[in-house]
């Protein structure tokens, strides 16, 4: 009786890994446009990350606190079975799925951005927004 060898995690996926940091060196315009808006924790203090692996599949953008999900979209994309079967294997993992088209993001990406905020339930709570740039703590008793 030989041992069995238990399965690989999946996040321990070298392939996706790699896939997804090409992914991100090479950002579509519309993809470009939106991170402008998500990075630095800029909306509403909610931290993102582009082109982030979710086995099988890599998202475009992903809020890992909120399992929020926001992809961009071409036209390619378009009454895309694949995405269909994409979007359900994502939410029987507890993600939500937002979608955008490309024009949507490259039109009015203040719109954009607002309608994630709106669906991450607004601005973070101070509380559990550490400032991004707190001040020096005092020594002995200054």
């Amino acid at each position: 009786m030989g041992a069995s060898i238990p399965p690989r995690p999946l996040m321990r996926d070298v392939t996706l890994k790699y896939r997804a940091r090409d992914l991100r060196t090479q950002p579509t315009d519309a993809e470009t446009m939106l991170w402008r808006f998500l990075r630095r924790e800029q909306l509403g203090g909610w931290k993102f990350r582009r082109q982030h692996p979710i086995p099988p599949y890599i998202a475009d953008f992903a809020c890992i606190e909120a399992k929020l999900l926001v992809e961009v979209d071409g036209g390619q994309h378009a009454d895309s079975a694949y995405d269909a079967a994409r979007n359900r294997h994502l939410r029987l993992h507890g993600w939500r799925v937002l979608r955008f088209w490309n024009n949507e993001v490259l039109g009015n990406p203040e719109g954009v951005a607002q309608s994630v905020l709106d669906a991450l339930g607004g601005i973070r709570d101070a509380d559990t927004c550490p400032h991004p740039n707190p001040p020096p703590l005092r020594r002995g008793g200054d």
